[in-house]
């Protein structure tokens, strides 16, 4: 499988950067990329240091290396396009057009994207993982009206990363709760989950992935026997069924997926860009 050297260069933290550059890479499924980092370029002689590695990495391997820009300032992305590679400057590429549709020219600051600037706003996303920490796996259920989301389902289908996702990445009040036997064997959903159905969304997933995941935590156990998982599948779906609530099948999705069906499907909003 043919190899190429990846660059992610930012004068910031590289997240943009790497978002976008791995989206891109995604498609070219033949190819193996060696990834390399480089944040907080922050002036010309650091760049000048990054296009030195990068000029190594051409004469070693003898293809140029693919560089994925997201850096502001002109004299620094000067620097950096005339290293001994294909360089895909984002900025270029996305904000001059805007500067001429706009007829404004934008404010070269860097660190607007990831940084604190909008205090209330950096304040929500902690608050909001607080919460989705504090109201995880049913803890503190008389907070459940602080949330505008309560996610359900059994364990290990995926509630509680992306609770975490919805707080970091949206600032959304997000709690879960697991269902267990008793609520199986009872046959209902507790009161806590009932006097607040309107927020509620489901969790589901493939009885062989959970066996998989749970063998993983708990090998041979009635845990992670296929009985118990379809038991728990089985009768999670048969009380989403009896109320109504609204859900999604984990099983091939990624946390983003999730994350934005659920916010889709239940009209929360996004406090919060990533």
């Amino acid at each position: 499988m043919n190899q190429r050297t990846i660059f992610f260069v930012s004068d910031q933290t590289g997240v943009t950067a790497e978002t976008l550059g791995y989206s891109l890479l995604t498609q070219f499924d033949s190819i193996s990329f060696r990834h390399v980092t480089v944040p907080f370029i922050s002036s010309p002689e650091k760049a000048e240091e990054v296009v030195r590695r990068i000029n190594q990495v051409a004469k070693v391997e003898g293809t140029k290396p693919i560089v994925f820009s997201t850096l502001v300032q002109d004299d620094i992305r000067a620097v950096i396009s005339r290293g001994d590679c294909l360089c895909l400057d984002f900025f270029d590429a996305f904000v001059a057009p805007l500067e001429k549709e706009l007829k404004t020219r934008s404010s070269h600051t860097t660190g607007k994207a990831h940084g604190i600037q909008d205090i209330v706003a950096y304040t929500r996303r902690i608050e909001a993982t607080n919460f989705a920490l504090a109201a995880d796996d049913g803890a503190h259920t008389r907070e459940y009206d602080q949330a505008e989301v309560i996610l359900i389902g059994v364990s290990r289908s995926g509630k509680t990363p992306t609770s975490l996702y919805l707080a970091l990445q949206y600032g959304v009040f997000a709690a879960n709760y697991p269902l267990t036997d008793e609520d199986f064997e009872r046959g209902d959903l507790p009161d806590s989950l009932k006097s607040r159905r309107q927020k509620l969304y489901g969790l589901t997933i493939e009885a062989g992935r959970l066996q998989q995941i749970r063998n993983e935590r708990r090998p041979e156990s009635n845990y992670s026997s296929m009985r118990q998982v379809q038991f728990e599948i089985r009768e999670a779906l048969a009380l989403y069924k009896r109320y109504g609530v609204p859900f999604i099948d984990t099983t091939e999705c990624s946390i983003e997926e999730i994350a934005s069906t659920i916010l889709n499907d239940t009209g929360v909003s996004r406090h919060l860009r990533p």
